[in-house]
């Protein structure tokens, strides 16, 4: 297993049309640094009442860039939930979706914010 961490600025922007009443559509598109040097171009979909703290979204971003000095794409996919409980959110690499010097990267990407400001931790797995 391989680590890369940095931060990265997000940009999301509402889609129309959304796909069902009570359901938003946007995109989510991402510049990110550090041992992730990339952009992503993506789609969020979101359901829920954010602000009475029961939402949740799913999304998937193209990542294309140069991870720790290795050139290509991939997927990410989404998948996050908040409630009385609390947040949760998984994202992963999707299978089968590297390019270039990362085909067949598998792998979780770890989302962090702090005083608004984004991180990520990246534990990923290239074949041989």
């Amino acid at each position: 297993m391989y680590h890369a961490q940095g931060t990265f600025t997000v940009d999301i922007h509402p889609l129309s049309p959304a796909p069902a009443e009570g359901i938003g559509r946007f995109s989510i598109n991402k510049t990110i640094h550090g041992d992730l040097e990339a952009t992503t171009k993506g789609e969020m979909f979101t359901g829920g009442d954010p602000k009475q703290g029961a939402a949740g979204y799913v999304a998937i971003e193209h990542v294309a860039g140069t991870l720790n000095g290795k050139h290509g794409g991939f997927a990410l996919q989404h998948f996050a939930t908040m409630d009385g409980n609390g947040p949760s959110m998984q994202v992963i690499a999707v299978p089968g979706s590297g390019t270039g010097e990362l085909n067949g990267i598998e792998g979780t990407f770890t989302i962090r914010v702090e005083n608004g400001h984004h991180f990520y931790e990246f534990d990923y797995a290239l074949p041989a």
